[in-house]
């Protein structure tokens, strides 16, 4: 049984993928208040209340994942404005206790300004054969991609 993988989820939006792209990285402490499944999120260390999504910021969330309330710091590893990519690195608090590294990665592709598609790749690596991959995380994401887009149409 392999120990690493990549889970690709791919959403299509109802908006311009600029500004669904601003939310995850411009705006990145206003999704604990648009996504249901997060249940809080605080700046941990770098950075400023303003600035979130700078790359010495670390965020703790709480979020549910696979039915239960889980707790991660993220660190921004890349962000690519011109190709609309950003990859957050996710560890400590209740990752380490079945990953050994967990990287998520956003891309938003625009058709035009009323729509495109949001591609969520998870990469993974697990700390041991019995641990599933990270499913939960899948529903996290393609749940907050539809709550981020409803949020933008009624912006």
């Amino acid at each position: 049984m392999a120990l690493s993988g990549k889970i690709i989820l791919e959403v299509g939006i109802q908006v311009a993928a600029a500004k669904f792209f601003d939310i995850f990285t411009k705006q990145l402490r206003n999704v604990k208040d648009i996504c249901e499944r997060v249940q809080g999120a605080r700046l941990y260390e770098g950075g400023d209340d303003d600035l979130w999504y700078s790359s010495n910021s670390v965020v703790q969330w709480t979020s549910i994942v696979g039915g239960k309330a889980t707790t991660y710091k993220e660190r921004i590893e890349v962000i690519d404005v011109e190709n609309k990519l950003v990859r957050f690195k996710l560890f400590d608090d209740d990752i380490t206790e079945s990953y050994s590294n967990l990287e998520i990665t956003l891309q938003a592709s625009g058709f035009n300004d009323r729509g495109g598609s949001v591609t969520w790749t998870i990469e993974y690596e697990k700390i041991n054969e019995d641990v599933v991959a990270p499913f939960g995380f899948v529903e996290l994401l393609d749940i907050s991609t539809k709550d981020v887009v409803l949020y933008l149409l009624k912006a």
